[in-house]
């Protein structure tokens, strides 16, 4: 314990600068799977249509919501550039 509060003014901002590190790693991956969900919904959504499982109007409806939601993303990465 004292150890720990001798070195803390070294290690101290290490560990910050690490856990920032940590935290940025854990928001890419949740944009690059949320990206890799939405390919994978507008994929099985154009699956669903092809085998005659929904009309032309609702797949133009949802083919909309998800390209919408990719378009949202991608501006987002953008901005946070």
């Amino acid at each position: 314990m004292i150890l720990r509060l001798l070195t803390l003014p070294i290690t101290g901002p290490l560990e910050g600068i690490l856990w920032i590190g940590e935290q940025l790693l854990e928001r890419a991956n949740a944009e690059i799977d949320e990206k890799e969900n939405l390919k994978k919904r507008l994929l099985a959504l154009q699956l669903a249509f092809d085998m005659g499982e929904i009309s032309e109007e609702e797949f133009e409806i949802q083919e909309e919501e998800i390209l919408r939601a990719i378009q949202e993303q991608e501006e987002q990465l953008k901005n946070q550039e």
